[in-house]
């Protein structure tokens, strides 16, 4: 019994102890170039369209510090939203279905960083997005439609940031994409990591 008391007090320490070992590297310093990825589940429900699939981002661009707490930037990347199926790389299915709305695109748009105490941060972001896409009209009689179009995305996220350059954080984007009375408007929850230079 002692030895269990003895050696929970010592697992106790040693897990109070990480905060005081990554507040030693706390970052300083938050703007300049950076790269980041996220993975995570789209949601998209709309017309003939009610799923989730698995869906994937990659960033990068520039943040200014505007005090040791906040860093505004600009950001552009990739993603692919609406086809990739990852549990299927395991069991010889295809990975990417091309019955699904296909939805993928490009971003350009403004981003934030805001540290709520040294390590922890909020993030947001908004801007345009460049869509392609293909999908079931919402009409009385449906008809698949190849469809391309610019409109909006915006998202926001909290995470931890192990040093001045790399962070780890939970994600929600909306990516906008409706034409035509097509809607393939998504949501994704994601996983994501930054790197920054």
């Amino acid at each position: 019994m002692n030895k269990s008391l003895i050696a929970m007090a010592l697992a106790t320490t040693g897990l109070l102890a990480v905060p005081a070992v990554f507040a030693q590297s706390m970052p300083t310093d938050n703007g300049g170039w950076f790269v980041n990825g996220n993975v995570g589940r789209t949601y998209i429900n709309h017309g003939p369209y009610d799923g989730h699939d698995t869906g994937y981002g990659l960033n990068g661009g520039y943040r200014w510090s505007m005090s040791p707490t906040v860093a505004l930037g600009v950001e552009a990347g990739y993603n692919d939203l609406g086809n990739i199926h990852a549990r299927n790389i395991f069991n010889g299915q295809p990975v990417v279905n091309r019955d699904k709305t296909q939805l993928h695109g490009w971003t350009a748009g403004v981003n934030g960083h805001f540290n709520i105490s040294p390590n922890w941060y909020v993030s947001a972001r908004t801007g345009i997005y460049g869509w392609r896409g293909h999908g079931m009209s919402n009409d009385a009689l449906p008809a698949v439609q190849h469809l391309s179009d610019t409109s909006w995305y915006a998202g926001a996220g909290f995470g931890y940031d192990f040093s001045n350059n790399i962070s780890l954080g939970l994600n929600y984007d909306h990516y906008d994409a409706n034409k035509h009375n097509v809607d393939l408007s998504t949501n994704m929850i994601s996983v994501g990591a930054e790197y920054r230079f």
